[in-house]
């Protein structure tokens, strides 16, 4: 019967949501287990949630839509911690890629004292003048003034005047004056040439300034490099300011009487799953694959809907300029997220379908497979579902990639827009956000790719 093969399928998803809440209730101050808690928790959700949307004729409506939208709740405030933490880590990783280090940007310790420092008088609203900053670049300086006194003993000439310091003006870089001070006037003798130390290390066997900021010819990467620095640690200072929000909030959703409640109407669920006799009195074969044909429906009218010829070259200047126009307002959101919204309906669609071949697969008659078929041999009962079920995974992998992209765009964009930044900060966000839009196009290409090889072998 269609209502018993539809149970067994929930009363699966609901015990592991009730282990994977337990664990996290459990997990305590162990971030590891917590997050993979929530991943699982939030996996069982969604395909009980996608479950009870795709077979809904076959339940109670009224309890089966409260159901979902309480899971809905709980699961979006458990993953919200994680999805932070992930986006931190991807800008982190694509700020160190771009700016060619491919690890922590290796800089002396005042010029990232001077970045954060300066990061976090951005982050709090205040310009490029802060105490923290002017700290930093003093203590910058103070190799530079040991150096020269070294030189004079050495020498027996007298020790050289400092070099004057630049001001920092609102929206200057207080490290610029740092490495000015430290990389140009340290050791400057009348003898040495000023180009001796244009391209290779000093008197003392150090790497010069422009080296440091990374640029192998001077200062051609030196302005990624230091804005590099402040950006990471803006972005840092914020997303792990909304990674704290989001680990009291789901701290206090664990313990309200609402996420009671869903725990005891999942635990029904878990022994008897509220249907509607009628429907569920029904062969399976008879009612649960109509049910999932209109959802594949709904998932190929999305997609026909989306920009595929467009996407289909990759990196493509069309989809970015659309993604770069200017809105309407200045507290209006970005034009790429309209761009984004019907991908992230189809990403949604998607998943649904999935859900409904996984309650379809124990009505399916798998005949029994030749020695000599492979997983592609093409037949109509056989392996094609199970490749169908592959294919729809990887599609909705690289759905996955372009919403994480495009919410990290999201956070590059939302960074940028802090009042009073330098302009070498603003630079590497504008660079970092160009990049994960690049980011979403690539999985937009990929995407389709996929798809058109899943409608060819369906058809």
């Amino acid at each position: 019967m269609a209502g018993d093969v539809l149970a067994a399928y929930l009363n699966a998803q609901a015990g592991d949501f009730l282990r994977s809440l337990r664990l996290h209730r459990e997990a305590g101050s162990d971030v590891e287990a917590a997050a993979e808690a929530a991943r699982l928790l939030h996996r069982a959700a969604r395909r009980i949630s996608g479950a009870l949307s795709v077979y809904r004729p076959l339940t109670d409506t009224a309890w089966s839509d409260e159901l979902r939208a309480e899971l809905a709740w709980l699961s979006g405030t458990l993953a919200l911690e994680h999805a932070y933490t992930e986006r931190l880590s991807r800008l982190r990783g694509a700020l160190h890629r771009l700016s060619g280090t491919g690890g922590p940007p290796d800089r002396p310790l005042g010029e990232e004292a001077a970045a954060v420092g300066a990061a976090a008088g951005e982050a709090a609203g205040g310009g490029g003048t802060t105490t923290a900053s002017a700290a930093s670049t003093a203590a910058a300086a103070r190799p530079a003034r040991a150096a020269r006194r070294s030189v004079s003993l050495a020498t027996g000439a007298p020790d050289p005047a400092p070099a004057p310091r630049r001001g920092t003006a609102d929206g200057a870089d207080p490290a610029e004056g740092a490495e000015e001070t430290s990389g140009t006037a340290v050791g400057k003798r009348p003898d040495q040439r000023s180009d001796q130390c244009a391209d290779g290390p000093d008197s003392t066997g150090r790497p010069t300034a422009p080296q440091r900021a990374g640029g192998v010819d001077g200062g051609r990467g030196a302005g990624l490099t230091v804005g590099a620095a402040r950006a990471g640690a803006l972005l840092e200072r914020q997303l792990t300011l909304a990674r704290t929000r989001a680990h009291t909030a789901a701290l206090q959703a664990l313990g309200s009487s609402r996420c009671h409640a869903v725990a005891d109407t999942v635990a029904l669920l878990a022994s008897e799953v509220p249907l509607d006799e009628t429907a569920a009195q029904r062969p399976a074969e008879q009612v649960l694959p109509p049910l999932a044909e209109l959802a594949h429906r709904r998932l190929v009218e999305a997609v026909d809907g989306l920009p595929l010829g467009r996407a289909g070259h990759p990196y493509n200047a069309e989809a970015l300029i659309h993604g770069l126009a200017a809105t309407p307002a200045a507290d209006a959101p970005p034009a790429s997220e309209e761009q984004d919204a019907p991908w992230h309906q189809v990403r949604r669609l998607l998943r649904m379908r999935r859900y409904a071949l996984e309650v379809l697969e124990p009505t399916e008659p798998k005949p029994p497979k030749a020695p000599d078929e492979g997983a592609g041999s093409g037949l109509v009962n056989g392996p094609v579902e199970p490749q169908l079920s592959v294919r729809l995974l990887a599609a909705a992998q690289a759905l996955e990639r372009h919403r994480d992209a495009s919410e990290a765009a999201a956070a590059a964009a939302a960074a940028a827009r802090t009042p009073r930044i330098a302009p070498a900060t603003a630079y590497a966000l504008g660079v970092l956000h160009a990049d994960q839009r690049h980011e979403v196009e690539a999985a937009r290409f990929a995407f389709g790719r996929i798809w058109r090889r899943t409608a060819t072998r369906a058809t």
